[in-house]
């Protein structure tokens, strides 16, 4: 699926149970990882906040969920270097919302082991942004310790998906879980 907005993961032996879940919400893909799902929904906060809805009042019926990641950008790379160059420019247009800020940046690589080091991208995009931020005269700072924001970057073999995410989105919506 080339068009999806959300990402999820699939507690084990919830497979069966996630997909008829997802399915009653939006179109979804099945990947070639383990317990990882595609979606594509109208609006992926709608469908966070339908789900957290869900929870609420039966905390079983998404039991079989681990984790769900919004995206606002998807790109596609075929290499290290594709990847970091892309990831920059999909992470770029955050600067400015990350001036006088703490972030971090956390990717979640499914594909392309041995390819490029998740962790060691994690620093350079942050290093960055760190510098856009500080190109338009603000500062921000890394923090990992209750961060204001967390920049995602979710992979699926050759697809990546960015968003920014709050303090507030993750305060609210537990099932993000980015780190």
């Amino acid at each position: 699926m080339r068009d999806w907005n959300v990402l999820v993961t699939v507690n084990a032996g919830g497979w069966k149970e996630a997909l008829r879940l997802l399915r009653s919400l939006g179109r979804v893909a099945e990947t070639q990882f383990y317990n990882v799902l595609l979606v594509h929904v109208d609006d992926p906060w709608a469908f966070v906040d339908a789900l957290q809805e869900l929870a609420a009042r039966d905390r079983g019926a998404v039991a079989c969920l681990a984790r769900v990641a919004p995206v606002e950008v998807i790109f596609t790379f075929s290499s290290a270097e594709e990847f970091e160059e892309r990831a920059r420019a999909a992470t770029a247009g955050y600067a400015p919302a990350l001036a006088s800020k703490s972030f971090h940046v956390r990717i979640h690589r499914r594909g392309f082991k041995g390819r490029f080091s998740g962790h060691a991208e994690e620093r350079t995009l942050a290093e960055a942004l760190l510098e856009a931020v500080g190109g338009s005269g603000a500062s921000a700072r890394i923090s990992f310790e209750d961060p204001d924001l967390v920049v995602t970057i979710e992979t699926v073999g050759p697809q990546a998906g960015v968003a920014l995410l709050s303090r507030d989105d993750l305060a609210r919506h537990p099932f993000l879980r980015p780190d």
